[in-house]
């Protein structure tokens, strides 16, 4: 899969593929859930009738997320399902041609719908496009699907918006997923994204704390987005082909006063050293809620007990 990174690279892009045509779709796709892969599965049918190829338009930040930071609101910045490189592995694993990371700043915001449309769409070969069931754009989301069809007819492009994709008669949304992670509810968030939610990112030095108190741990990359996930849990973690289980820690520290989120991993029955490789993280059950311990004494008495729910769990579940 080819990625445009930002608006000011559509001038390379157009004279390198000048001669393409692309079936279109725009979006935030925070997680890439089943609605979200209802709409790539219509712009490959649609590539294929008009023998085109694929682009995605995805935006980052997520347009509250950004309302949130410019307004110091950074308690309401909702949590991110995956960051931008996950979803950009996500598109390209789903089969898409192009990527084009659209940053979400005041100039898009500002930008009516009329100028979104002449200097972003009309600037490439686009055959078809596509937008999910609530999709807005432009200045104060004035723009709807309506004035992208008067668009498509007067440029023979063939415009077409989804149908509402609903489980247990509720429609499958990136919110909806949030609440269900934030809830423990993983087996739900599984259902609405199609996939078991896991968070991957590679393996960086931390205090090496954990190998003072025999519990060594492998310290995750997080993007400066919140997760939707706080406490300990069990988990399940691939490195490379191989897997293991393990628990995890997805929060601040406060025994050893820490400040900043931190994701944790300790391996069972593991002991090399692996760092800078990518970890993925998929996260079984939630053991309990992060608290501050008088001493270390007293965490790692704790953390004896969380490997013996978190095994005792794994052994006993029909899924893993």
């Amino acid at each position: 899969m080819y990625l445009i990174r930002g608006q000011h690279n559509l001038e390379l892009f157009k004279s390198r593929f000048k001669d393409i045509k692309l079936s279109g779709t725009i979006g935030n796709f925070d997680g890439l859930h089943l609605g979200h892969q209802a709409i790539l599965e219509k712009i490959k049918n649609n590539s294929k009738e008009f023998n085109s190829k694929t682009i995605v338009f995805f935006t980052e930040p997520h347009a509250s997320e950004y309302f949130a930071s410019i307004n110091n609101l950074h308690n309401e910045i909702p949590p991110r399902i995956c960051s931008w490189r996950e979803k950009f592995k996500l598109l390209e694993k789903s089969g898409i041609d192009f990527a084009f990371f659209l940053k979400f700043n005041n100039s898009l915001r500002t930008m009516s719908p009329e100028n979104f449309i002449s200097e972003i769409l009309d600037s490439i070969n686009l055959k078809s496009f596509t937008v999910g069931d609530d999709f807005r754009f432009g200045l104060d989301r004035k723009g709807d699907t309506d004035q992208l069809r008067e668009w498509g007819k007067k440029r023979g492009i063939l415009v077409e918006n989804t149908e509402t994709i609903l489980y247990k008669d509720e429609r499958v949304s990136s919110s909806r997923i949030r609440k269900a992670l934030i809830d423990n509810n993983f087996k739900l968030a599984e259902k609405l994204l199609g996939r078991p939610y896991t968070f991957s990112g590679k393996v960086v030095h931390g205090q090496h704390l954990g190998r003072t108190i025999d519990i060594p741990t492998a310290n995750i990359w997080l993007p400066k987005q919140k997760l939707p996930i706080q406490g300990v849990y069990a988990v399940q973690c691939n490195l490379g082909e191989k897997k293991y289980y393990g628990i995890a820690n997805m929060g601040v520290r406060p025994t050893v006063g820490g400040t900043n989120p931190v994701l944790e991993v300790h391996l069972f029955e593991f002991s090399e050293f692996i760092y800078s490789q990518r970890l993925k993280v998929r996260f079984i059950k939630k053991i309990r809620d992060e608290k501050k311990f008088e001493n270390l004494d007293m965490l790692k008495l704790q953390i004896q007990q969380d490997i013996s729910i978190a095994k005792n769990f794994i052994n006993n579940s029909d899924d893993n």
